[in-house]
């Protein structure tokens, strides 16, 4: 399975809770792409919001944040880590 980072925008003053809210929705969704979603993080004061997860491809993963409400065209395969 690949790992991804994606990138939303316009997330300005986002609340913890909110961030929340929307991954969950990602979550009730993934498995019907056979994506998994990991982790979000949150800079509320740029409004970006960076979400990791695996998947079998850019495509799924952006079809589930498309379908959660939330879409996004910055998706990064992540090939190496250290």
């Amino acid at each position: 399975m690949a790992k991804f980072m994606d990138v939303h925008e316009g997330f300005f003053g986002v609340t913890a809770e909110q961030l929340s809210a929307a991954h969950d929705a990602d979550l009730k969704i993934e498995g019907e792409e056979g994506v998994h979603f990991e982790r979000a993080w949150l800079d509320p004061e740029s409004g970006k919001v960076f979400c990791l997860s695996t998947g079998p491809s850019k495509e799924a993963v952006m079809r589930v944040h498309e379908r959660a409400g939330h879409p996004t065209t910055q998706v990064y395969e992540l090939t190496a880590e250290v």
